[in-house]
């Protein structure tokens, strides 16, 4: 088996300890978050709500800045809230091995304000009502497209099932038609929820910028991804008997890649992606 054939993912599975137990840390704190603000604030009837989401005449004009942060923890109902977590779930531990927790909680985190300025400008600018001003922005959402936006650069073959519509797209074709249901829904005025779609698109075009200069954040761009191949893959067969140095390679590749799972790729020392490299070449070669 090569390494891009590995799954990464395996000391999730391995250690058991019950459904948070799979996920990675920030990850499963943002669910605990988001479930826990949003169903405390309607047991107490949206006082949070009222103090945290985010309104351009309060946030920009008024001062109130630490709602561009707050407004990503509450949402309008529990679909809205239940619907975000699904996304962190099952794209946010991607995101968190690559960029290490510390980098992922600041992406993710400025991936949702990203969706407020961009909100903020296309009001600004009057592509949106100029009484926007004063309505309320929530949700995880543009963080969400952040983290989605980063997947499909990373893994832009990753093959994804959805529910509904039953179809399954790469998740670069996913993010591609993302995108063009916000923009079309902004320039057509189709669906009655522009502001979120700005959100959305805000959210991902930053998400886009960092994941393409990863510098901003401390991250070292040119690290290859070691992640499952998806079709092509080429399989050792399974009765070769394999040899001491592929034993001892072996053992130091899941060393590697534990630390990776762990700690996220920038955590590698510059030894540990050379050996990477080498060995990958190896095991892929005809």
């Amino acid at each position: 088996m090569g390494i891009a054939d590995r799954d990464y993912h395996r000391r999730d599975h391995r250690e058991g300890g019950g459904f948070f137990s799979q996920l990675t840390p920030v990850v499963k704190w943002l669910l605990i978050a988001n479930l826990t603000i949003y169903f405390l604030d309607l047991f107490l009837g949206n006082p949070l709500r009222n103090f945290g989401a985010f309104e351009i005449q309060s946030a920009v004009f008024d001062g109130r800045i630490w709602e561009f942060f707050t407004f990503q923890f509450l949402h309008g109902s529990v679909g809205h809230v239940l619907f975000n977590c699904v996304g962190i779930f099952f794209f946010g531990p991607w995101m968190e091995r690559w960029w290490g927790s510390k980098k992922f909680t600041i992406y993710y985190l400025l991936c949702g304000v990203g969706g407020a300025v961009f909100f903020t400008l296309l009001v600004l600018l009057g592509v949106l009502p100029g009484n926007d001003l004063w309505t309320p922005l929530v949700g995880a959402s543009a963080g969400i497209y952040g983290i989605l936006i980063g997947v499909a650069v990373i893994a832009p073959d990753l093959r994804v099932a959805l529910f509904f519509p039953p179809v399954e797209l790469s998740m670069r074709q996913l993010a591609i038609a993302l995108m063009v249901i916000s923009a079309g829904s902004i320039v057509l005025k189709f669906g009655g929820n522009e502001g979120g779609e700005a959100g959305h698109l805000g959210g991902a075009i930053l998400g886009y910028f960092l994941m393409r200069f990863p510098r901003l954040l401390g991250g070292e761009p040119g690290i290859e991804i070691v992640k499952p191949k998806l079709a092509r893959s080429r399989q050792v067969p399974k009765l070769r008997a394999r040899s001491d140095i592929e034993k001892s390679q072996d053992t130091a590749v899941d060393a590697i890649l534990d630390k990776i799972s762990s700690q996220g790729f920038q955590s590698l020392t510059q030894q540990e992606r050379d050996f990477l490299q080498r060995v990958s070449k190896q095991k892929n070669s005809p």
